[in-house]
């Protein structure tokens, strides 16, 4: 894991669990246990940095809620239909834009280690389900930060491969592979990595792996026979962006088959307002807040839509000469925007669930329900 966990507190009640004496014996950390989560919370709100602190501190628990959610979108902008495997919380890398310091209180490394209600869940909701299903654990934490303690995601990736309704996408921006190599995944699962250029993620990306790593740890994955992915967002504004993000995307091509590619979506830097006090408190090297803002119909700051429009136009232009545009998608944002950068809006062709879901039917051989 990129961070150093410090401290591993462990519910009395799962103690016993094989899977949390897995991952504990990863640790040479002696566990705390604990009856009340109230003093795992209290051990990060007293610290000067709760959210630094939350990234050293583990906290194995079970999920006594849904394992399986929908994407937090909003009615106001365009939403792919993407479904959370909620696997664990929180991540040990520390990029300034992330929503997980907001999301999460106290922001926690939080793992659930009752993983026999999860693959339940995934059999009854998802394995079983009417329509095809794009499903992943990178939305409320990386979904390979945790491949040096569990083995949960090689289960994962065969638990998939045995099937034919659902693809499992796992996002990182890390390089921890190793354990996918051998795995029958079946094309069922789609490894996919977050991409910013070189220097958004030296000052704003911190205990990432670097650019070249996530292209060739993507590479390797090709290799193995996986689809791969590639998100870019935030995508932010700044003098000579756009040329270093067509450098990206032509890196891209140089290392990644296009038949291979499953999809690219594409997100323009936005955030709540609360997240500039944490953002300039913890990065004052970083200058992504300060440039022209308005706040958006969901309450979140945007660019102004002349800036966004620019900046999605020459994007889409750059990777359209290498796939078919009905593969790319934006993240969260409203009809002008598709219509200017692609000629149509997702409608017309019965939404952005549709094409992605017919996408995952021809690059990962689902059958159709």
């Amino acid at each position: 894991m990129q961070r150093k966990i410090q401290k591993v507190y462990v519910d009395k009640e799962i103690f016993s669990s094989p899977i949390t004496k897995e991952v504990l014996s990863h640790f040479l950390i002696t566990p705390t246990i604990i009856n009340d989560s109230k003093i795992v919370y209290d051990d990060v709100y007293d610290s000067f940095d709760p959210i630094a602190r939350g990234k050293e501190i583990l906290y194995l628990t079970e999920n006594k809620g849904s394992f399986i959610r929908k994407c937090p979108g909003t009615r106001h902008y365009h939403c792919c239909g993407y479904k959370i495997l909620h696997t664990g919380t929180y991540c040990t890398m520390d990029c300034s834009y992330c929503i997980l310091q907001q999301y999460f209180h106290p922001p926690l490394l939080k793992y659930f280690v009752n993983h026999g209600d999860l693959f339940g869940a995934l059999e009854n909701e998802i394995f079983q389900a009417p329509e095809i299903s794009r499903i992943g654990t990178g939305e409320y934490t990386d979904s390979l930060i945790w491949e040096p303690i569990s083995s949960l995601t090689p289960q994962l990736v065969e638990k998939f491969g045995k099937q034919s309704r659902a693809v499992l996408e796992l996002k990182t921006k890390t390089v921890q592979i190793d354990k996918l190599k051998g795995l029958s995944h079946n094309r069922k699962t789609i490894l996919a990595w977050s991409l910013n250029t070189p220097r958004i993620i030296q000052s704003d990306e911190r205990d990432t792996a670097p650019l070249k790593a996530r292209l060739k740890a993507a590479r390797t994955c090709q290799s193995w026979g996986y689809p791969i992915a590639f998100h870019f967002d935030p995508i932010v504004l700044y003098k000579g962006c756009e040329n270093e993000y067509i450098q990206v995307i032509q890196d891209i091509f140089e290392t990644i088959s296009p038949e291979n590619i499953a999809w690219i979506s594409l997100g323009v830097f936005r955030f709540l307002p609360e997240l500039k006090t944490i953002l300039e408190t913890r990065f004052f090297d970083s200058k992504i807040t300060y440039g022209e803002f308005i706040p958006g119909m969901d309450g979140k700051m945007r660019y102004f839509k002349s800036l966004r429009i620019d900046v999605c136009k020459t994007i889409v232009s750059a990777i359209r000469k290498y796939i078919n545009p009905k593969i790319i998608y934006f993240c969260m944002e409203d009809d002008e925007i598709w219509q200017e950068s692609f000629g149509y809006t997702p409608k017309e062709y019965n939404g952005i669930t549709t094409m992605l879901d017919q996408q995952a039917q021809k690059i990962c051989q689902l059958r159709k329900p």
